[in-house]
């Protein structure tokens, strides 16, 4: 087997570290990605793994990270799993609406930053998306990425887990040639604490006994992602396209997806400055 090091962003917890534990049973190395100091420490001892911190809310957080995971000799996967669902509409420090920021926008710059390190290493990026693209997101609005129109905080996350979908394919139109190949998965509704700042339902779908409702064990939901990161481009998965278990994830815009993440890329640089 070949031993590959993975990076999973929003480790700490839930489906991140769950998709940690299983990877490094497996052999693989892995270097946990968290917010919190001290639940991220916690796992990266658990797993005897390397950790680095960064709160998703603060983009100077992102490029330190991506600094510090530049030492490196090799990144083998880039698994963006960090993300969240909030109640009310908040603007971070950087300008941005943040839930926007926290599911989308963080990663990207990450991945951007991270560009010739994935390159040297043919590495594959995994987004994590979620069926909220098809229940709640609105459809993509290059001129309202922000959610300043409408906004309520299910739109604004469905818009976000939409936009991951639009990433992971026009990534793959960028990059492929380069070696370098995305994949984005739908893990399931998992209870773990990503939703506990959201509107009462939705933390009740996510918190209540598991016998009320329908849920994927964060064991299988990780499953998901662990599959990902030990598959081969092109044999165990099509890049540039998104997963539920073994299915392709149809979004219900499948025909604007190549227009729509051409401009969200574009969209990105430029509240970056990337060019």
């Amino acid at each position: 087997m070949d031993v590959k090091r993975i990076v999973i962003t929003g480790a700490s917890d839930g489906i991140g570290a769950e998709a940690a534990r299983q990877l490094k049973k497996m052999g693989h190395q892995v270097v946990i990605v968290g917010r919190s100091p001290e639940k991220t420490a916690r796992i990266a001892k658990e797993l005897d793994s390397p950790y680095h911190l960064a709160d998703y809310a603060k983009l100077s957080d992102v490029r330190r990270l991506a600094d510090e995971l530049m030492g490196y000799d090799r990144i083998d996967v880039l698994a963006n799993n960090a993300g969240g669902l909030l109640n009310d509409r908040r603007i971070t420090e950087d300008g941005f609406e943040v839930t926007f920021q926290v599911n989308l926008l963080a990663g990207f710059l990450l991945t951007r930053l991270l560009h010739d390190k994935l390159a040297e290493a043919g590495a594959t990026v995994i987004q994590t998306s979620s069926t909220a693209a098809n229940s709640f997101g609105k459809g993509y609005d290059g001129n309202d990425l922000n959610t300043e129109n409408g906004y309520s905080a299910t739109k604004a996350y469905g818009n976000a887990k939409l936009e991951c979908i639009l990433f992971t394919r026009e990534l793959e139109r960028r990059w492929g040639s380069e070696g370098i190949h995305s994949v984005a998965f739908e893990p399931g509704v998992v209870r773990t604490n990503f939703a506990a700042q959201a509107p009462f339902a939705l933390r009740a779908v996510y918190h209540t006994p598991l016998k009320y409702f329908m849920t994927t064990p964060v064991e299988k939901s990780a499953g998901r992602l662990t599959k990902l990161a030990v598959g081969a481009p092109g044999v165990d998965f099509e890049p540039g396209m998104a997963y539920s278990d073994q299915e392709r994830f149809l979004v219900w815009c499948e025909d604007n997806i190549d227009a729509w993440g051409s401009d969200l890329w574009k969209q990105c640089e430029v509240m970056l400055n990337l060019s």
